[in-house]
């Protein structure tokens, strides 16, 4: 049996305790009102509200000659007003847009992590067993990572705050693509999918863990047939819910965009960043002397999923961004200019660490076997894609008032804080290596 040493709870509990500090500071430091955002624009050197108050003359000479010079006047202070107005929702959002990013990158490894666990069931594949402990802890930071996503997605949804522009009655009253949208994307509705999609993959991990637990104390394999009965069911509702959660969570803040691969995107992502940390933390939990049974052969194989799909996320974005550059229709490329102009070095910083590093470390296959190698690998990776999810959400919903700063760094404590106590106090709760598994004897001498 695993115990939680008292050293990695306490990490854990200071990261979630500096991060919710980080967090409300974030919150009480934002804008309350376009006065103090003309204040903080100032005192940054930033003449967007200048370029605001003359861009409308202009237009307006243009579009009515006959404007009286006290019309163009008041057309200019009521575009300056607006511009404000917009640059405090940005600035506004920020701290509710790091809170997000970091929630839904935290629950995106364990939803990936209970994925990638069907599949080994459904596969019947004989080399993870022994790993099948280390995946169910991660999965148990569903329950607390959904009920915040949930929370979340709730307070955006019916727009407590300015995440989701389809959100706000004003602006789809204006805008006839969202009205064509509506019956989609309304509160009341984005929230009955987000609960079918949670409840479905929490009911499933529920049965799955309930499952291997009782076949710890049995001699024969019914357990195991009805684990492989459910996660065979499970893979088809995950993968048409998965779809679905990445338009609604991720692509709906850009609703006037839309590519038909984001939904593989968005999976792949996922994937790469659950195997990596299944790697992560099985290293290190062979390094305080559990998981005995572990061989090289086992983070080997760990390091090829880790390769493979670092390569199949890179083919996807890739074929996305090159036939929508290529196409170069207005609607659709718009979403990878604004990224390049105000985004660049996160936009292509994300490609170098998510394709460009694992590619080098990870091609030798020697080197998948030395652990310090994969876990620096490791580390770079979900840095990359916590990158990716950045500049997903980002721009959409800060535009170009973004940076990395206390609101984003904070968030990533308290969920990481978080999701380290859930998964290493779930490890607790059974053995280590489950007991009777038709394929543990398999498993235990893998390659051998």
């Amino acid at each position: 049996m695993y115990t939680l040493p008292s050293k990695l709870k306490l990490f854990a509990i200071v990261f979630m305790v500096i991060g919710a500090i980080g967090i409300v500071s974030g919150f009480l430091t934002a804008p309350k009102t376009t006065a103090e955002v003309k204040e903080m624009m100032a005192a940054h050197g930033d003449g967007h509200g200048s370029d605001a108050s003359h861009e409308a003359p202009h237009h307006e000479t243009a579009t009515t000659h006959e404007a009286a010079p006290s019309e163009g006047h008041q057309d200019a202070h009521s575009s300056e007003e607006a511009h404000l107005e917009h640059t405090l929702h940005q600035m506004q959002n920020r701290p509710w847009s790091a809170l997000y990013i970091a929630c839904f990158f935290f629950f995106m490894i364990a939803l990936g992590a209970l994925a990638f666990y069907a599949i080994q069931f459904a596969a019947q594949a004989g080399w993870s067993q022994v790993l099948f402990r280390v995946m169910e802890g991660i999965t148990a930071y569903l329950v607390p990572g959904g009920i915040i996503m949930f929370v979340l997605l709730a307070l955006s949804g019916f727009h407590i705050n300015h995440l989701f522009v389809w959100a706000d009655p004003e602006v789809v009253a204006h805008d006839k693509l969202l009205q064509g949208k509506a019956s989609w994307l309304n509160g009341t509705w984005f929230l009955v999918r987000a609960a079918i999609f949670l409840g479905g993959w929490m009911l499933y991990r529920h049965f799955a863990v309930k499952f291997s637990r009782n076949s710890d104390d049995e001699t024969d394999n019914r357990w195991f047939k009805k684990s492989f009965k459910i996660s065979a069911g499970f893979l088809v509702f995950f993968i048409y819910t998965e779809s679905m959660m990445s338009w609604d969570w991720i692509m709906s803040f850009d609703p006037h965009w839309f590519s038909t691969l984001f939904g593989w995107y968005v999976l792949a992502g996922m994937m790469v960043c659950a195997i990596t940390t299944i790697a992560l933390i099985t290293i290190f939990l062979k390094s305080k002397g559990y998981l005995e049974v572990v061989n090289d052969s086992h983070i080997h194989d760990l390091a090829k999923f880790m390769f493979g799909f670092s390569i199949f996320w890179t083919y996807l974005w890739f074929s996305q961004f090159m036939l929508i550059w290529y196409a170069n229709i207005p609607e659709e490329v718009t979403y990878f200019i604004t990224r390049i102009e105000q985004y660049k070095l996160p936009f292509f910083g994300m490609l170098a660490m998510n394709f460009l590093f694992p590619v080098l470390l990870l091609m030798n296959s020697d080197y998948k076997r030395v652990n310090w190698f994969v876990v620096l690998t490791g580390i770079v990776i979900l840095a990359g894609h916590y990158v990716d999810i950045f500049v997903m959400v980002m721009p959409a919903t800060v535009g170009s008032s973004w940076y990395i700063g206390i609101p984003e760094i904070s968030s990533i404590f308290f969920f990481f804080g978080l999701f380290i106590y859930v998964v290493f106090t779930a490890l607790t709760k059974a053995p280590i290596v489950m007991k009777n598994n038709p394929f543990l004897k398999e498993s235990k001498q893998y390659h051998y």
